[in-house]
């Protein structure tokens, strides 16, 4: 076995083919994972950049409502206004902590702890406002209703919260950024998994192919091949190999059919021969002892008349010798069926009109039974005329003159038969399908060939050929003629 022309196992075939579709499946989940999470996590990073944003903000309404409500409650020396300012700072503080707990990198924490120191400055002038809890003196109460002092007490916040809205306006953008760039990436990403499929699935067909598929087809024409006895079709060894294995297998199978064919062949030519040696030995034999006689006579032949009627013996003698030499080659050369539907009736009369100068000369009656029974079989005509000829022609040398012959179609179970019937003595010996030697005959001019040549059709039709005795006297020939699948 040439390793070049074979691939990895079977086994490893299929196990690279799963290999690939997993490796598909596992490229295609990871694509779809790391989307999955890019989006999560942008999503994620935009929900708390704005939860940041809003904080802030809400830190920023509290504080100025504070200042603003808490002042003026000051002012009017409600004395729920030191309740009121606990109430918003503790709301603030808690904001912060917020802030604090959202924030992820060092920018944003700095950010956050700007805005809250400004908010403590804040907080110690609000403090201060508070100091007197029962009077506030003319100096602070001018300074709390000058409009300049509100700018200057939050304008410290008001940088620190622009340096934090700037680092969270920054991180947005970089936010955006990166789903603009993903956004871009999408179209060609995408069509990437569905490519690495395709490459994928069509090296792994190709590779099936070449290691399976192909030599799987190989292998089941070289068994075809085989079948119908072309044991000479080598298969190509190749493809996987557990399949090269089978191919080197199924060829070394027809190498010994091959050889065990041609030494059957030869044995049955060796048995042919030696069945066929005795059969020619004694139809050549006996017409050349004849010829010798008869040249032996012609030496002491005493007139023209009897050396006319050696004359006509020889040259009978030799045509018979050569009638069965001729029917010896017809037998032994293979048969060339073609095969048509035909009606048997159609056949055997058209036997009968060859054989009506016979009929006539020993004054013979034909019987059709059967007749009105419409049958078309699948045969040779040529060859079957050929036979039922020699069937009827060996019927009629046996029948006694003025006697009958029933000729009959029957259908039975299987087969449509055709009987043939006489009323002659009967045949002396049991015709074999194999048996060339002939029986005993009263025949001058016959070649002993023509049951042989007879079985040797039917076979070929698929058809059976049996010969019995009838109860009443006479000989009955049965052909069933089973049907047979057109070709």
């Amino acid at each position: 076995m040439s390793p070049a022309h074979t691939t990895r196992s079977l086994r490893r075939l299929l196990l690279a083919h799963e290999l690939t579709l997993l490796l598909l499946i596992i490229v295609t989940g990871a694509l779809g994972y790391a989307w999955g999470y890019f989006w999560q996590q942008t999503s994620d990073e935009s929900v708390r950049l704005n939860e940041l944003a809003y904080t802030a903000q809400r830190i920023r309404s509290d504080l100025f409502r504070q200042i603003k409500e808490v002042t003026l409650a000051r002012l009017m020396e409600d004395p729920a206004a030191m309740r009121l300012y606990r109430r918003y700072s503790r709301r603030i503080d808690q904001q912060f902590n917020t802030l604090r707990q959202n924030s992820q990198t060092r920018s944003e924490g700095m950010a956050i702890q700007e805005l809250q120191l400004a908010y403590r400055v804040i907080q110690k002038d609000m403090n201060a406002i508070f100091a007197d809890p029962y009077l506030i003196n003319r100096t602070v109460r001018m300074r709390i209703l000058n409009p300049s002092y509100e700018k200057q007490m939050v304008g410290g916040f008001e940088k620190a919260f622009s340096g934090l809205d700037e680092v969270l306006e920054t991180k947005h953008a970089k936010l955006h950024q990166r789903r603009e760039l993903w956004s871009r990436l999408a179209p060609l990403l995408m069509p990437v998994p569905v490519l690495l499929a395709a490459a994928l699935v069509l090296k792994s067909r190709r590779s099936v192919q070449r290691g399976f598929v192909r030599p799987m087809a190989e292998l089941l024409e070289g068994a075809k091949q085989i079948r119908e006895g072309n044991l000479r079709y080598q298969v190509p060894v190749r493809g996987a190999a557990e399949v090269a294995n089978l191919a080197e297998a199924l060829n070394q199978m027809a190498r010994d059919l091959a050889q065990s064919r041609d030494a059957l062949v030869d044995k049955e030519k060796q048995a042919a021969l030696g069945s066929l040696v005795p059969v020619v030995a004694h139809n050549v034999r006996n017409p050349l002892a004849s010829i010798r006689a008869s040249a032996q006579l012609l030496e002491h032949a005493e007139g023209p008349k009897e050396i006319s009627e050696i004359k006509h013996d020889l040259i009978q003698t030799v045509d018979r010798l050569g009638r069965w030499i001729n029917a010896l080659v017809s037998y032994l050369h293979p048969l060339q069926a073609h095969f048509v539907r035909k009606d048997p009736r159609a056949v055997l009369d058209a036997v009968l009109g060859l054989l009506s100068p016979k009929l006539e000369q020993k004054r013979l009656r034909i019987e059709k039974q059967g007749w009105e029974m419409e049958h078309e079989l699948l045969m040779d005509v040529d060859l079957t005329e050929q036979a039922l000829y020699g069937l009827l022609s060996n019927a009629i040398d046996a029948s006694p003159p003025s006697a009958q012959i029933v000729l009959s179609l029957r259908q039975g179970d299987t087969a449509v038969e055709i009987w043939i019937e006489d009323e002659g003595p009967g045949m002396p010996f049991q015709p074999q399908p194999s048996e060339l030697t002939p029986g005993p005959s009263s025949k001058r001019f016959g070649t002993g060939l023509g049951i042989p040549v007879a079985y040797k059709i039917f076979r070929a039709h698929g058809w059976e050929l049996r010969f019995m005795q009838r109860a009443c006297g006479g000989n009955r020939v049965v052909v069933e003629a089973r049907p047979k699948v057109e070709p």
